[in-house]
């Protein structure tokens, strides 16, 4: 039995089985080019739990489910920041609130990552619609990032979006131990719910939603496998629901009850 050194490279046939393990239990697509990202990612937990190699790490994975979760939260890459792609949100304010004023108004953050994308949503929602008729699902598949999202609490350097009324309005200023950051006001938090979810295999009861953010989420699927994910979320968007999705992201070739608002902004027709 050899010794494991963190930086060691995987070998193409433990990768291919790391491959397909993603790929059937949340669809994410890994190219052979990621295989150096998978080194750097899983190397460090591999050399800690004092296993052998990829293979030996690959067959815990296989049987553990914790441990599974813990290798889908190293894989997954997470960026994101506050107010992000701000014509969306031009969009959320001067098109969508308005529909739906005195309404029930339901909406998903599909791949909310660390919390900002469906905190900007309720600081929009809040400062327009007031304290009620409105309500925030936001799901991820990595858990740590859902945790960091319940927290709400932000290092000053990534508030850089947020409008200054917003700011003072649904944002504290830490002091002490948590100077140098910002903490999410526990009113806006309150509509809020979080929930780990993968987005292949959508939970029964989910129900359905007259606004859906799924931004930069499926350009980590192939082809059919981010068409069915789309069909699934379609499914789940009321009709004349409103789809966001990221700028980098297409329905090229794909027949989808979807008509274009303006690019990477759809109605469900």
């Amino acid at each position: 039995m050899s010794t494991f050194e963190n930086g060691q490279l995987i070998l193409d046939r433990d990768f291919k089985l790391f491959q397909s393990l993603f790929y059937s239990r949340f669809g994410l697509y890994l190219s052979d080019q990621k295989k150096l990202l998978m080194s750097g990612r899983l190397g460090k937990r591999i050399k800690d739990l004092e296993l052998d190699g990829y293979h030996a790490y690959y067959e815990l994975i296989t049987k553990d489910e914790e441990e599974f979760q813990v290798a889908v939260n190293r894989i997954t890459t997470n960026e994101t920041y506050f107010f992000r792609e701000p014509k969306q949100f031009e969009v959320l304010r001067d098109q969508v609130v308005p529909l739906y004023r005195g309404a029930n108004l339901k909406i998903w953050s599909a791949a909310c990552s660390t919390g900002e994308e469906p905190y900007s949503i309720a600081m929009v929602l809040s400062h327009h619609l007031g304290n009620s008729g409105w309500s925030i699902l936001a799901s991820d598949i990595n858990t740590r990032v859902l945790e960091a999202a319940r927290v709400g609490l932000y290092s000053m350097e990534r508030i850089e979006g947020i409008p200054n009324a917003f700011l003072k309005t649904f944002c504290l200023k830490g002091l002490g131990e948590y100077a140098g950051k910002l903490m999410i006001d526990r009113t806006l938090k309150s509509f809020l719910t979080f929930q780990q979810m993968n987005l292949t295999q959508l939970p029964s009861g989910l129900g359905t939603f007259q606004v859906i953010f799924l931004r930069n989420a499926i350009i980590y699927f192939d082809g059919p496998t981010k068409e069915k994910v789309l069909r699934s979320i379609c499914d789940h968007l009321v009709p004349g629901g409103w789809l966001f999705l990221g700028h980098s992201e297409s329905l090229a070739n794909m027949n989808l009850p979807l008509s274009q608002v303006i690019p990477s902004v759809f109605r469900k027709q």
